[in-house]
């Protein structure tokens, strides 16, 4: 048996790790980021940096989706993990030190009377068991959630995010899951009136749906009509939290206290997977709080002492650095001159965001370009957009982005919170050059064309 070695794995090249791709994991992924170019190797990372095997120094503008907002590989995070290596990471028959500790600082940080958490390993694990917790709570099985949101894939949270075609291979879900338009508090009091529903599941700004805003005032309205109705309120501020938007929790602008509040992404510091939920000592009560339910749900690795400890640095680099503070000053900086590069060129539609949670949306082409777009160039303009520009920043300005995945017109900027002006203005500089080189949809439908043909091309050769 011709098992790989640390040292050998480490050491693949390029080729290699592509063709294990394609013969071991997700060939059809694998094959739709090389079309574009896209399927980049890269060895080292620092802070906002990334390296490939050739030296070349990359922005990261993507940011792990959110969980990044201290950046790659923090030393305090390191440090942490070093600490408790020789610590017994699992023991499921005793009282975890680290996730206690945890714990008590989550209750600290997070608004309101939350108190109690779960540990669990992602944000998908995080909805399932806030989906639950709610249930057993009230008693009432129904759900509400947001058309164009997104809280996982698992079977629970992909339940409940808004977009058809993550849901429809899948089906039947859920039952019982209602969805209605994010930002619309009318739509959500209808709902709520029939006072069957456990609970609404909110994105303060939906990310994957485009970075969407919703109105001023409207988790205020959610708070307060789901007091009224006998419904929980659930936040996910999974992308949201820890200081992307501005506030330490997105929620906190509007003064908007969920009953239960999902967390996960950067509460890892980048480093380990972690995820948890944290509610109120009254409602964890009401699901969990006897010995008989104790053990309802669990989770094998949740809160274990690795993943504990980076999330116990990450919080700690979160608030030293004051990072909430920076991305409010560093992302309104960013925005304002976003817009006026949409203000100069006809390809952006929008821009839209919060803090460092910032989404670009271009234009599509109507009429007669329409019509004479043709095959995958018309495929690519019409539809994928946004990973054309991705790929030019990629390819000729060293920058990562990606585009979002319930609207992939609209790239997402989503640095790490550390980023610095000089590194955002190196980002403008290149939206600038690529907006200025493609003033319409033949040149980016062309280019983008001209990549996949000289992708095929050279796999041939």
């Amino acid at each position: 048996m011709n098992l790989l070695t640390i040292d050998e794995a480490i050491n693949l090249t390029g080729k290699k790790v592509k063709e294990y791709h394609k013969n071991y994991l997700n060939a059809g992924l694998a094959n739709m980021l090389g079309l574009l170019d896209l399927d980049k190797i890269f060895v080292r990372a620092e802070g906002v940096c990334v390296w490939d095997a050739e030296g070349k120094e990359y922005l990261d503008f993507l940011g792990g989706f959110g969980a990044l907002n201290i950046g790659h590989n923090h030393p305090a995070v390191l440090a942490a993990i070093e600490k408790v290596r020789r610590m017994p990471n699992l023991i499921q028959s005793s009282l975890g030190v680290l996730a206690a500790a945890l714990a008590h600082n989550l209750a600290k940080i997070t608004p309101g009377g939350l108190q109690r958490s779960f540990f669990c390993n992602s944000g998908c694990e995080a909805v399932e068991g806030a989906l639950k917790l709610a249930r057993a709570a009230t008693g009432r099985k129904e759900i509400i959630y947001c058309h164009n949101s997104f809280h996982g894939k698992s079977f629970g949270a992909l339940s409940v995010t808004g977009r058809e075609k993550y849901q429809k291979p899948f089906e039947p879900l859920l039952p019982g899951c209602a969805a209605v338009p994010f930002g619309d508090a009318e739509a959500l009091a209808y709902e709520l009136k029939k006072e069957r529903a456990a609970a609404f599941i909110v994105e303060p700004i939906q990310g994957e749906g485009g970075i969407n805003v919703p109105p001023p005032g409207y988790l205020a309205q959610a708070r307060r009509l789901c007091s009224q109705h006998g419904t929980l309120l659930i936040i996910d501020e999974i992308q949201t939290g820890f200081g992307r938007t501005g506030a330490m929790f997105a929620c906190e602008e509007e003064g908007a206290v969920p009953d239960i509040l999902c967390l996960a992404k950067s509460l890892g510091g980048g480093i380990m997977p972690v995820g948890a939920y944290i509610t109120t000592d009254e409602i964890w009560k009401k699901a969990y709080g006897s010995m008989e339910k104790a053990l309802l749900h669990t989770s094998t690795f949740g809160g274990n002492n690795w993943a504990a400890a980076a999330a116990l640095a990450a919080l700690q680099v979160i608030h030293e650095e004051n990072l909430a503070a920076a991305a409010k000053e560093k992302g309104g900086y960013f925005l304002q001159a976003l817009r006026g590069l949409k203000e100069r060129f006809p390809l952006l539609k929008d821009v839209r965001g919060r803090g460092l949670l910032i989404g670009i949306e271009f234009n599509q082409p109507g009429g007669l370009a329409a019509r004479l777009l043709g095959g995958l160039t018309d495929k690519l303009a019409a539809e994928y957009t946004g990973s054309l520009v991705a790929q030019e920043l990629l390819n000729k300005h060293g920058i990562i982005t990606a585009y979002t995945l319930n609207n992939p017109n609209v790239i997402r900027l989503e640095p790490p919170l550390t980023v610095t002006y000089e590194q955002i203005d190196r980002v403008l500089r290149a939206l600038e050059d690529i907006f200025t080189r493609h003033k319409g949809f033949f040149s980016m439908a062309a280019s983008g064309a001209g990549v996949v043909i000289r992708t095929l091309t050279q796999r041939k050769q």
